[in-house]
């Protein structure tokens, strides 16, 4: 498998990455993926890495980790 690091992927594989990841990023199923996608905007520009903003999703969403 590929590194998924910011500093092995252009901004297009990081958009493919995440479009890949979580499927319909129109939202037109329900606007839920769109927000997905948004979620990781920092990783698609580079800035944060996937696994620290899944980090703090979850920290957000369960105090207990």
């Amino acid at each position: 498998m590929k590194s998924i690091l910011i500093k092995d992927t252009t901004k297009e594989e990081r958009e493919q990455i995440v479009a890949e990841s979580i499927g319909n990023i129109n939202g037109s199923c329900d606007g839920c993926a769109a927000g997905l996608a948004e979620m990781y905007r920092d990783y698609i520009d580079g800035r944060k890495e996937i696994r620290d903003i899944n980090m703090e999703f979850c920290e957000q969403h369960d105090p207990h980790i």
